[in-house]
């Protein structure tokens, strides 16, 4: 995958189905994000991943990031609702 994609890898037998887990460069294209800042998200805790081998190469799993997302979401909304535009106005 280019840096500049924002399309995921494809399954490494060519099948063209979706590969089920994720580099971070996938992640931080997917996010829009830069690669750092995706790793400080996996190093943190907040979004899960797993690390393969000896040299640390990280792989996020796409159902989590999904998961990540939805929560971030879920999150934000509750997050606008305590902390209103216009704190006066009754909505």
């Amino acid at each position: 995958m280019s840096p500049k994609s924002t399309q995921p890898t494809s399954a490494p037998d060519g099948s063209g189905a979706e590969a089920r887990f994720l580099t971070l460069e996938d992640v931080s294209a997917y996010l829009n994000v830069s690669v750092p800042q995706a790793y400080a998200l996996v190093r943190s805790g907040g979004l899960p991943a797993i690390k393969l081998g000896g040299r640390g190469v990280w792989r996020v799993d796409r159902k989590q990031l999904e998961t990540y997302i939805e929560r971030l979401h879920e999150e934000t909304q509750a997050w606008a609702k305590a902390h209103p535009l216009n704190p006066g106005s009754k909505a």
